[in-house]
């Protein structure tokens, strides 16, 4: 008890709760906006805190890092688009709940639950601490291998009715992530020639084309968020917050999972979420079905999220062994302030230690009462008309992607995985799916070789490893099962020539890596010759539904894939050459104004309106907080060479 009364006498000072307090806005804020999250704010704050006091130091910090996964439920519920990759798995259903009308309710169940999640991993983080290293520690490579794979299994609970899709989906997916420097032999893998692939494709990029670009899309051709025939629920904040209560034994068990998930170093967040996405959904309990607004859907990735804050502090504490990649900066921020991680400072610095505990705790118990509190007004943007509200969105989108490496074929880029985003979503092929075989095929990989090189085979004999292959094993079976037993043909007339043609273009990109493998030393190419091959053998036993899909012409198909092109090309491509052309502030302006005019909604006031709200976000996050040296706009190439001497 003394540590605890040390602990809060040290956080507890005015300025270190206004600079908590000013942690979390900003973390808030971070979170809102696509494509950003917690390592662009850590990158930005790390250095303001060089003159601060650890404890203070830390409330910024750990303000900040607390929330992001708290206000990325907003992007997430009301447009599709996550606005970090721990909002993914919240998609699936609290945007199908706000199409229905019930954007409140999923988020206020999405905050509640966050609240309880990220208080629960608080306690879990100070109970396990003194206890946890050696846990930690039993685990080796080969059980992190299989703790991802399980993750990666989940795929088969997110697919519905396509579970071979959803597998071919991950599997393209893996295919992709494997592009660039093989870290083993050093060559390059289908990087094209580009130095610019080297590290691979960058991850945000293609998590906004998969999601935002096709969400967006289908928002402008419905007309708004909640569709016309939903009607809007009364109170749903406050039956959100039941539905979490009501389902508190999920919340404990989700916040368990990411907390314990949080700790073990090489486990991302992508992974956490859908681990308990897929618990909640092997339980299902009453509701709809999970992907079409179940809210249980929502409270469990949600607790998960916050929860694994607490854990993966854990392995940075107890033995400097960083959890995630923001753990990884806050490292070097406790190597900044003197501060070496280990059993010394958990015995030399317990009241600190419990300080960091309490900042986590407080900075959920404001962000999540923070955003209760902003929930209705942000459930009312569900009636925004989609011309007003799409062009807005997309132009942070684009400020999202172009921040990421400021490089023009970061463009590029997003305009190629959207045009592959909206075929899926078009013809039923899972972007969870693939954004999760994009995410942790390089971790299975490195775990794999790792583990091999350590153990030869006699890893494949670990009870972790026997026990979590075995489920992931089991799961897959049920869903090929579950494909051989339909009706042929019950799936053809939601399809057309178009899921045809995608599933060629995927086979013909498995064939190619293949080839290219054959090019490639054997360590460099065996993972992804296995992927490709798995990729061949799942598109064979489809072929025959493709082929009848091939022959079914759907009415307005094409009229929605020319939708779709337009959306893609004046939309997406016309956004990236306004930023290239005139500059982080003035592209997106002039973009929302000719929307404006396009569109004929919203008018001249509104429009310009927008704009300078677009504009004056994009000020004060790139130029005021994070001052970054943007490419010259294209104009100001052309006045320069236009003037003489």
């Amino acid at each position: 008890m003394d540590v605890l009364f040390a602990a809060m006498g040290d956080l507890f000072v005015p300025m270190r709760l206004v600079l908590m307090l000013c942690g979390v806005v900003f973390g808030l804020v971070i979170g809102v906006i696509p494509g950003l999250g917690g390592l662009f704010g850590l990158t930005i704050l790390i250095p303001l805190t060089y003159t601060l006091d650890p404890v203070a130091a830390f409330a910024l910090l750990l303000g900040m890092a607390s929330v992001t996964t708290t206000s990325d439920t907003i992007p997430a519920v009301l447009i599709g688009v996550p606005g970090t990759v721990g909002a993914a798995a919240t998609v699936m259903d609290g945007h199908a709940m706000a199409k229905q009308g019930k954007s409140a309710r999923a988020l206020g169940a999405a905050y509640s639950a966050s609240l309880v999640g990220g208080l629960f991993g608080a306690l879990l983080l100070a109970m396990a601490l003194p206890v946890l290293r050696p846990l930690v520690l039993l685990l080796n490579f080969g059980d992190l291998f299989a703790i991802t794979a399980f993750g990666l299994t989940m795929v088969a609970m997110l697919s519905g009715r396509a579970p071979l899709k959803g597998m071919v989906a991950a599997l393209a997916g893996a295919l992709i992530a494997f592009a660039g420097l093989d870290p083993y032999e050093g060559v390059e893998r289908w990087t094209l020639g580009q130095i610019y692939l080297w590290d691979g494709v960058p991850t945000p990029i293609v998590f906004l084309a998969i999601y935002a670009v096709p969400e967006l899309a289908g928002l402008l051709q419905r007309g708004r968020i909640q569709v016309a025939d939903a009607v809007e629920d009364a109170g749903g904040k406050r039956q959100g917050i039941g539905d979490t209560l009501r389902n508190l034994p999920l919340v404990l068990r989700s916040g368990g999972i990411g907390a314990l998930l949080g700790a073990v170093p090489g486990v991302g967040v992508t992974v956490i979420e859908w681990i308990a996405y897929g618990d909640a959904a092997r339980r299902p309990g009453k509701g709809p079905v999970f992907g079409e607004g179940n809210v249980r859907g929502v409270i469990a990735p949600e607790s998960a999220n916050n929860a694994k804050e607490g854990g993966s502090l854990i392995p940075t504490l107890a033995f400097g062994v960083p959890g995630s990649a923001s753990m990884a900066l806050l490292l070097g921020a406790f190597m900044l302030h003197g501060l070496v991680p280990g059993p010394d400072l958990l015995r030399d610095e317990a009241p600190f230690v419990v300080s960091l505990v309490l900042t986590i705790a407080l900075a959920n118990l404001v962000g999540a009462g923070l955003c209760l509190a902003l929930t209705r007004p942000l459930s009312r943007l569900a009636l925004v008309p989609a011309p007003v509200l799409v062009p807005v969105a997309l132009a942070f989108v684009g400020l999202g992607v172009f921040q990421t490496g400021r490089d023009p074929r970061d463009f590029i880029t997003l305009l190629v995985f959207s045009a592959l985003g909206l075929a899926m979503k078009r013809y039923g092929w899972s972007r969870p799916a693939f954004t999760l075989g994009l995410v942790l095929a390089p971790n299975l990989e490195r775990f794999f070789f790792l583990s091999w090189q350590i153990s030869g085979w006699s890893w494949l004999a670990q009870p972790l490893v026997i026990l979590l292959l075995g489920l992931s094993a089991l799961l897959l079976g049920r869903q090929v099962y579950r494909f051989s037993r339909e009706t042929p043909g019950v799936d053809v007339a939601e399809t057309g020539r178009g899921d045809a043609a995608l599933g060629l273009l995927l086979a013909l990109l498995a064939a190619g890596v293949l080839g290219m493998c054959l090019t490639l030393p054997i360590e460099a190419a065996i993972f992804p010759a296995l992927v490709a091959g798995l990729m061949l053998a799942a598109m064979l036993v489809m072929a025959p539904r493709l082929w009848r899909a091939c022959r079914v012409r759907l009415p307005g198909e094409a009229a929605g894939v020319g939708s779709d092109l337009r959306f893609l090309i004046g939309g997406a491509g016309g956004l990236a050459l306004l930023i290239m052309a005139l500059g982080h502030l003035a592209g997106p302006a002039c973009f929302i104004l000719l929307s404006a005019l396009w569109l004929r909604r919203p008018g001249p006031f509104g429009a310009v309106l927008a704009a300078a709200f677009a504009t004056l976000v994009s000020w004060a996050v790139f130029d005021l907080l994070a001052r970054q040296s943007w490419p010259e706009p294209w104009i100001g190439s052309l006045f320069q060479g236009l003037m003489p001497g």
